[in-house]
């Protein structure tokens, strides 16, 4: 085989292509889509506060632990009848979803779906790297990043657009036409792969499934039960280590491992998995900040927020294009660190955000954002599978797809942990400041307070002056706690820069090469 040739020759790329983002797409739409519904869904539901996260955690845990099971089922079972399936199953709980009777009917149909979805990403990542040559990766890799990235900034705006419209059930049936395309160009034109008989690791998945269960289950429940202060958390932690810890042991010394540690000696593959961390983290962290920083301090409607949120898509899209074509002529590795920059530099404008602006620099950040996170991913995405021998593609962009969504429950948790603490540090802080016997708070009323006072009582009522300084007190620290989190941001992708210098450029012949190695 040609070092330049892709490992399977199609005939009908382009509809290939195009199911595969379709697919790809409806699944990662469906991580966010639902977050602006639960008010709605709580209500028709008859759910708790506490329950309705329910719907959130259920989804997410299932498909994180299902999500190393994509390499050992798409080679015993067929990577285009595993695919399918998970299409098909994806598309039926959606419409489950729709018809849930109550909590516990939706939290089960959302881990089902879960559970189908996982493998839906990273096989659509794993069959665009077959199906393209080496010299086109960068292409294939931002069409499948735009998928990647897209998803989750429109996902809240369009739920929040179909839950206002029509009702919330509409979050989950939008699923039923974009899956039955995608089924549609999938049965048509997905190629069959061959097989690999490979058996089954049971004790290493099951240590895995513990590990990564427990944590996502700490990183989701830790908000609500107040982290370590709840037991809980201290389980879920001890089952998360023990978990990883058993599971490194033990495929050091199996025979037949359920993830090969040989994959690990690739070291561009590792720096992108530490990479995909990072963007996972900044990514999702950044857009679970934005719509209730928006909403609640700007007051804005969700209609509005996704407006001013939908440069940072634009940006994507505009730089993964570019990214695509230029990651063959120019080294990867500068893209990166470009990306990096640029990514850093949208937080550090965000770190100037206040509630008196208007939304200018909310949207040139998210523009600037965009341009960043596209030019970082598409060359990552490339470099990190460029050297991997093909027999481990499968495994690999399960654990790159497992990653990315680990950094990103990592990265909302911590950012909302820090936004609240802040918060109420921020406000003891500000609120000390504030005396009705402080001659320069007298000041700011005119110099008369108990008049301004005693005015603002008469017309609002009894406390309606102290309530009032309560609530612009509240505004500014939380405010001051966005912008907290912004530079941690900020920093952390600034921190990250150095790791590129470990990265390799892989030439055209030597990634051919490597990708035409050990095919069956």
């Amino acid at each position: 085989m040609s070092g330049s040739a892709p490992l399977v020759e199609v005939r009908r790329h382009g509809l290939i292509t195009l199911s595969l983002m379709l697919a790809t797409i409806m699944q990662v739409l469906d991580t966010t889509i639902a977050n602006v519904a639960l008010p709605s869904m709580r209500a028709d539901l008859g759910a708790s506060a506490d329950t309705i996260n329910w719907v959130l955690t259920s989804y997410i845990v299932a498909a994180a632990i299902a999500t190393p099971l994509t390499g050992w089922m798409s080679e015993r079972f067929g990577r285009r009848e595993v695919f399918i399936v998970s299409t098909i199953g994806f598309v039926v709980t959606s419409m489950l979803c729709g018809i849930a009777w109550n909590i516990e009917s939706m939290v089960f149909f959302r881990m089902v779906q879960g559970l189908f979805g996982a493998a839906i990403v990273p096989l659509s990542q794993t069959f665009l790297l077959d199906i393209n040559p080496p010299e086109k990766h960068g292409q294939a890799m931002a069409l499948w990043g735009a998928g990647i990235m897209i998803g989750p900034i429109i996902g809240p705006t369009l739920g929040g657009y179909l839950t206002d419209t029509l009702n919330w059930r509409w979050v989950f049936y939008i699923n039923v036409p974009l899956g039955a395309l995608a089924l549609a160009g999938c049965l048509l034109s997905l190629p069959e792969m061959p097989r690999r008989i490979r058996r089954f690791d049971f004790i290493g998945f099951a240590a895995l499934a513990i590990g990564v269960g427990s944590l996502q289950l700490m990183l989701d429940r830790g908000g609500e039960v107040d982290w370590f202060n709840a037991l809980e958390i201290w389980i879920e932690l001890a089952l998360a280590l023990c978990g990883f810890w058993v599971f490194v042991i033990w495929i050091m010394g199996v025979e037949h491992p359920f993830l090969d540690p040989k994959m690990f000696r690739d070291r561009n593959f590792v720096l992108g998995l530490i990479f995909i961390f990072i963007v996972g983290i900044i990514l999702l962290a950044s857009l679970a900040l934005l719509p209730p920083m928006l909403s609640g301090i700007f007051g804005y409607p969700v209609i509005t927020t996704g407006l001013v949120m939908a440069p940072r898509g634009v940006g994507t899209m505009i730089t993964m294009i570019l990214a695509g074509r230029l990651v063959r002529v120019v080294d990867p590795r500068l893209m990166v660190v470009a990306g990096l920059l640029l990514t850093a530099w949208s937080l550090q404008i965000m770190t100037g955000f206040g509630p008196e602006m208007d939304s200018h620099l909310i949207i040139v950040s998210g523009l600037v954002q965009g341009f960043g996170l596209g030019l970082v991913f598409v060359p990552l995405s490339t470099v990190a599978f460029a050297t991997i021998e093909a027999r481990f593609r499968g495994d690999a962009t399960a654990l790159f797809s497992l990653v990315r969504n680990i950094g990103s429950s990592i990265g909302i948790s911590v950012v909302t942990l820090l936004l609240t603490r802040n918060t109420q540090i921020n406000h003891a802080e500000l609120a000390q400041s504030i005396s009705a016997y402080d001659p320069n708070f007298s000041a700011l009323t005119g110099g008369s307070l108990a008049g301004t006072i005693r005015a603002i009582e008469m017309q609002y009522g009894e406390g309606a002056f102290w309530t009032m300084i309560n609530q612009i007190v509240t505004q500014q620290a939380s405010m001051i706690g966005y912008i907290d989190d912004f530079k941690a941001m900020m920093w952390m992708t600034l921190a990250a820069i150095p790791l590129v210098v470990f990265l390799r450029r892989p030439g055209a012949r030597e990634a051919g090469t490597a990708a035409a190695q050990h095919i069956d």
